[in-house]
């Protein structure tokens, strides 16, 4: 269960909404046809994996993952791993993530959980980004995606806030980017709950 009261926001409503007007747009401006960035994507990347994640040109050590990583949490680049001394663009961070995770993470998702295209499109973006975070296999054998299979979404809104640990230990960080976000920042849970109907 969440540690903090889950919550429908103004940033999180208006976040969905830009994010589907941006998928629409992605799709030629046609509503009907197939967008190339589905608004899961748009919404899972702009609004909660590149605000937690962050931006680094150069490689950096994460003391927490005891891992080389680069751009926005990319730990490989074209399947080889980070190096020290690796460096992008903003543009080349930008795209390596995009492609990302639209590949390794929605297309599994959505062959992986039943129904999930189906599901609200906060619900998809905040398990698009707690894979991101955790790992599609988490993810696909998580109580949050059996919940939402069985159209429980709320309940697999606040499920997915389990995921708050790191070495066994509740880190007050991803308390934060599991539930309702700081500030700056909009939390999974937030988005998740911010496309329900009340």
């Amino acid at each position: 269960m969440p540690i903090n009261k889950i919550v429908a926001t103004k940033r999180g409503k208006a976040a969905i909404a830009a994010a589907m007007f941006a998928a629409v747009l992605a799709a030629g401006q046609s509503y009907f046809a197939e967008p190339a960035r589905p608004a899961a994507v748009i919404l899972a990347t702009e609004t909660l994996i590149k605000p937690w994640e962050g931006l680094v040109l150069k490689s950096h050590w994460d003391p927490y993952a005891k891992i080389w990583d680069i751009c926005h949490g990319e730990t490989q680049i074209d399947g080889k791993p980070v190096k020290p001394g690796m460096t992008f663009t903003t543009d080349e961070c930008e795209a390596i993530l995009e492609a990302r995770v639209k590949r390794d993470y929605y297309e599994p998702l959505t062959k992986q959980i039943k129904g999930f295209t189906r599901f609200p499109i906060g619900v998809q973006a905040a398990m698009i980004s707690g894979a991101f975070n955790f790992g599609v296999s988490g993810m696909v054998n998580s109580t949050a995606a059996r919940l939402a299979v069985q159209g429980r979404y709320r309940e697999a809104c606040e499920a997915q806030t389990a995921w708050n640990k790191a070495g066994g230990r509740v880190v007050q960080g991803l308390v934060k980017r599991r539930e309702m976000g700081d500030a700056q920042r909009a939390g999974e849970a937030e988005i998740c709950v911010s496309g329900l109907s009340q």
